[in-house]
């Protein structure tokens, strides 16, 4: 009596993503099994519900890994460098890869999967990028990328006969009606939209993010949660957060009691929280209650008393909104 041959397994990289969906339900209809992760890290922002979707329609499990300090130290010091503004993208694909082929071991998966598409993105995706993250993450040949396969070197699913390469596609560059179209074909109707992704691609997050790292030097976790919410500015050299509705107000009024500092907000009418990251200084006291002044339902061209929080102290100074002008002088 013969042995029943085992299916071969799959690792997909899911990101919920078009591409993503695409490249797991490519390897789906050649037979493979598949199971699938999802990386989280702490700046992303991705919607999540297509995943979910897919997973229930395609009975995929899937895993999900949150990518925190470990994450968070290449975002600091990024040994291959950042994309177009503070976004350390092959340093992070390499970082996912190693987990994937982790977890990989674990479940006993022979090969990976992702939805990268040669030459859609300029810093990660070009062929040379692709091999350099295999590379590093010790997985040289062990990368099947559906979309673009044809386009690439065999992977070692191919040379084995896992998939069938003449199954695979040769999808190249940023234009997404190839993918769309395929969508179509495959029977695949929900998918977001290309928006979402990481905030360190962002111009006015990466901003806060290099001004962060030039006066701090590390990043950690706290930082990273208090980085994402409220209004940033600088004063000699101390960072000013103030919040931009009631929900940020009240996550403002926690971090200033869990690390014991000092907190301000516009006496008798209705405004932000802001929190000062620094010496307790009067000047900068001062400037900070003056632009929270700026962003409350106070009059701005009357004096006001603002409430001055600090540990078991509290006090009240009386100041002037601060002027347009100059708050943007003073923005991160």
């Amino acid at each position: 009596m013969g042995f029943e041959k085992r299916k071969p397994k799959a690792l997909v990289l899911l990101s919920g993503g078009l591409d993503s969906l695409l490249a797991t339900k490519i390897v789906l209809d050649q037979g493979v099994d598949v199971e699938a992760v999802h990386f989280v890290t702490p700046f992303c922002r991705c919607d999540c519900s297509s995943i979910v979707k897919f997973s229930r329609e395609f009975n995929i499990k899937v895993h999900s890994v949150f990518l925190g300090q470990e994450f968070l130290d290449i975002v600091a010091n990024p040994r291959h460098g950042y994309g177009s503004q503070m976004n350390p993208c092959l340093d992070c694909r390499i970082l996912m890869f190693r987990k994937a082929k982790e977890l990989a071991n674990k479940i006993g998966a022979d090969f990976l999967v992702t939805g990268e598409v040669l030459d859609e993105r300029p810093f990660s995706q070009r062929m040379r990028a692709m091999q350099l993250i295999e590379r590093e993450a010790g997985l040289e040949g062990k990368i099947l990328r559906p979309l673009s396969a044809r386009l690439l070197p065999p992977s070692e699913a191919e040379k084995i006969g896992w998939v069938d390469r003449e199954r695979l596609f040769a999808i190249k560059g940023r234009r997404r009606m190839p993918q769309i179209e395929l969508a179509a074909k495959l029977g695949i109707k929900e998918y977001p939209n290309p928006s979402g992704g990481c905030l360190l691609t962002d111009p006015t997050f990466a901003r806060r993010v290099r001004d962060h790292l030039k006066y701090e030097g590390q990043l950690n976790l706290d930082d990273a949660l208090l980085l994402m919410i409220g209004r940033h500015f600088r004063i000699d050299g101390v960072k000013i957060v103030v919040g931009r509705n009631v929900d940020e107000n009240y996550r403002l009024q926690t971090v200033a009691k869990r690390r014991q500092i000092p907190c301000l907000m516009v006496k008798g009418y209705k405004g932000p929280v802001t929190i000062i990251l620094g010496k307790e200084d009067p000047v900068i006291i001062e400037k900070s209650a003056a632009i929270t002044v700026r962003y409350s339902d106070a009059p701005k061209n009357t004096p006001v008393n603002v409430i001055y929080k600090f540990a078991d102290k509290e006090s009240e100074i009386t100041v002037t909104a601060m002027s347009d002008e100059q708050i943007e002088r003073l923005r991160v």
